[in-house]
């Protein structure tokens, strides 16, 4: 079977195919519909381009309300395979602390008292179940201080609501307060410094079909192994891979190499050119003779 080429070789379809675009959500649309319409510009550029090449799909790396605006990454085609990756890392945001009363002294004081794993209860309009549950918040920084506001930047795990850490900020300052504006600056492995908005996006595409530019789509979508770089990696041998595209685990003879990662982390398995095959769990020791070394989760290629 012929498995994907190493991602700095493949043809600009192919790259749409098994792409990611760090986006920059803009106020108004939800992520789901954001989503979309990046979806269909693409579907819509390789079909003017005259492509076999067809991207029906898109994820997002999490939900944001239709008001909240910043990094939500972006896989497409084949790539969406690869969206639990997105659970494993951080969230980074910023957020306008709207406080019901004049800030006292102490807010960052109060605010380091945050910092460590906090139980919460999704709020009534959260599209999942209200159920109890503990999310860590690994950073809180108050950034700026002014009269009844505060800039706060928050890093946290995944999952973290900031509209109740904001409700139970204030309650804790003995003011009361309710989130303002907020902007996710980060979700591992990708931050704000790389953003691209809709508009980038929609203009490297006609760049690309109109004019037959692929630079600045080389720019604006990067391979989706770019949103693998946070994860433990394991190279494996081109035979051991077309077992895997079978359904195959990963067994000790074809390991290569193992860069990162203890027994139970998600790892990323690459071939030697640098192409993803598959996530999995690491479940034995890549040193053995035999035995499975990854537990196969999802394949990608």
């Amino acid at each position: 079977m012929s498995l994907r080429a190493p991602p700095d070789e493949r043809s600009p379809a192919e790259l749409l195919e098994f792409g990611v675009v760090n986006l920059d959500k803009p106020a108004g649309p939800s992520a789901h519909q954001f989503t979309g319409w990046c979806r269909d510009a693409v579907a819509d550029a390789l079909d003017r381009a005259g492509s076999d090449a067809t991207v029906d799909e898109a994820a997002h790396s999490g939900t944001l309300d239709p008001k909240v605006t910043g990094c939500l990454p972006t896989l497409f085609g084949d790539a969406t395979r690869l969206a639990q990756v997105f659970l494993e890392g951080a969230k980074e945001y910023v957020a306008v602390l709207e406080l019901h009363g004049r800030a006292p002294g102490d807010v960052e004081a109060v605010a380091r008292e945050f910092e460590a794993p906090l139980y919460q209860k999704p709020p009534r309009k959260s599209a999942v179940s209200r159920n109890l549950r503990v999310r860590e918040v690994y950073d809180l920084d108050v950034l700026e201080v002014e009269e009844r506001r505060a800039l706060v930047r928050v890093r946290c795990e995944s999952g973290t609501y900031i509209r109740k850490l904001c409700h139970d900020l204030g309650l804790a300052l003995g003011t009361g307060a309710h989130m303002g504006h907020l902007r996710r600056t980060a979700t591992d492995p990708f931050d704000d410094s790389t953003l691209v908005t809709y508009h980038d996006l929609v203009d490297a595409l006609a760049f690309w079909v109109e004019d037959g530019d692929e630079a600045p789509l080389r720019e604006v979508v990067q391979p989706a192994e770019r949103a693998l770089t946070h994860l433990p990696s394991v190279t494996i041998a081109p035979s051991a891979a077309e077992q895997v595209a079978q359904g195959a685990q990963v067994y000790a003879p074809g390991v290569i190499s193992v860069e990162g990662g203890a027994q139970g982390d998600l790892v990323a398995c690459y071939l030697p050119g640098g192409t993803a095959v598959c996530l999995g769990t690491l479940v034995g020791d890549p040193d053995a003779d035999s035995g499975t070394v990854v537990e196969l989760e999802r394949v990608l290629v």
